[in-house]
């Protein structure tokens, strides 16, 4: 197998379209024709990562963070991140990151972080929009449950927990091929009406090409009459971070050291408990101040992430508490949670957690 493969299946479990502008994922050093021998998972790449790679034989480092963020002008090992990738270079280790796409998608980072909280009736806490299209196809009756197949088998018309999903109308289809064409149904020089079928369906943005090519594929007709239109509606399946429930309420600080032991903290910033007893959670594994307003217009009586700098505890405004639990102790679950998905796919290369506890960060 090779690595190429492996970055398609993880474009599948977390498209890479969905990550965001800033973002670096995807195949970041290494050829991707080059046979797959092991693959191991971590949530940071540095030096000791691929030194633990070296050892097991894995020419395959797959990360949650890029280690290669911003632009590199020179690969001089003047510090950790060139001496990562130089030795990644010389050892024939392919780096692979899965980062904010893993991130912004229903069963990534932030379920996982929902899941261990125990947390029910979870949904995408800031919802992106513009990330689906409208392709509307006109076809003879004839073909149009061909059409309809050949584009729900290459995901066109998934919405929510639903496939296949279409909609249909019957019309007339006019047109007159020139001296030059070869239609399916007509004559040259000729006017041609025909009894016609528009289909619309909803395309998720990172399936855009694989249905146009579908229906390019199974439409009869020389020239295809279709319409591909963006929408600005919200996609309730990805974004940013997540909320729901517990499925009974704790008194604030008891699910506070709750937290603490479930993800290990060293310790735990947070605002003073607005209630009691809490139950509606908000979360969002890394960075996630950003979405501190949207935490408090959905209610929420907690809101768990990483990375708040001091003033920003501040915006909290007492309608909600904050628990900073640090941006490692947020998304360590990631890596297993990648094995998982790694080994129930492939059986054919070795795959391993990393043992390096990449957390720059100690505590008293």
């Amino acid at each position: 197998m090779q690595v190429k493969e492996l970055v398609s299946y993880l474009n599948h479990i977390a498209p890479f379209t969905y990550q965001e502008s800033y973002d670096n994922s995807g195949l970041l050093v290494g050829d991707p024709n080059t046979e797959i021998k092991g693959v191991l998972v971590a949530l940071d790449c540095i030096e000791t990562v691929i030194d633990e790679a070296i050892l097991h034989g894995a020419n395959v480092v797959l990360t949650h963070h890029p280690i290669i963020f911003k632009g590199l002008k020179r690969i001089t090992g003047a510090n950790y991140v060139e001496r990562t990738v130089l030795k990644a270079i010389k050892n024939d280790i392919s780096l692979i990151a899965i980062h904010t796409n893993l991130d912004n998608v229903h069963f990534g980072v932030n379920h996982i972080i929902s899941e261990k909280l125990g947390l029910t009736d979870v949904k995408i806490l800031s919802p992106k929009a513009a990330t689906c299209y409208k392709l509307a196809v006109f076809a003879p009756q004839t073909h149009a449950d061909l059409l309809r197949e050949a584009m729900a088998k290459a995901g066109a018309g998934m919405i929510g927990s639903y496939d296949s999903c279409s909609f249909s109308s019957e019309g007339e289809g006019r047109f007159r091929p020139d001296e030059d064409a070869t239609p399916f149904l007509g004559k040259a020089g000729e006017l041609e009406v025909v009894k016609e079928v528009k289909i619309e369906v909803i395309i998720a943005e990172h399936a855009i090409s694989a249905v146009l090519h579908a229906m390019k594929a199974t439409h009869p007709y020389e020239e295809i009459a279709y319409d591909l239109i963006g929408l600005s509606n919200t996609n309730e399946y990805i974004g940013s971070g997540m909320i729901g429930s517990l499925e009974k309420g704790m008194e604030a600080m008891e699910f506070l050291h709750f937290v603490k032991k479930t993800f290990h903290c060293g310790a735990v910033r947070y605002t003073n408990p607005t209630k009691s007893v809490v139950k509606t959670i908000a979360v969002c594994g890394g960075s996630g101040s950003f979405l501190l307003k949207d935490a408090i217009r959905a209610k929420a009586d907690v809101f768990i992430t990483g990375d708040f700098k001091y003033h920003e505890f501040f915006d909290a405004e007492n309608q909600l508490m904050i628990a900073d639990i640090g941006h490692f102790e947020s998304e360590q679950y990631t890596s297993e949670w990648l094995v998982a998905q790694l080994k129930k796919k492939f059986t054919n290369f070795a795959v391993r957690l990393t043992s390096v506890n990449t957390n720059p960060i100690n505590y008293l």
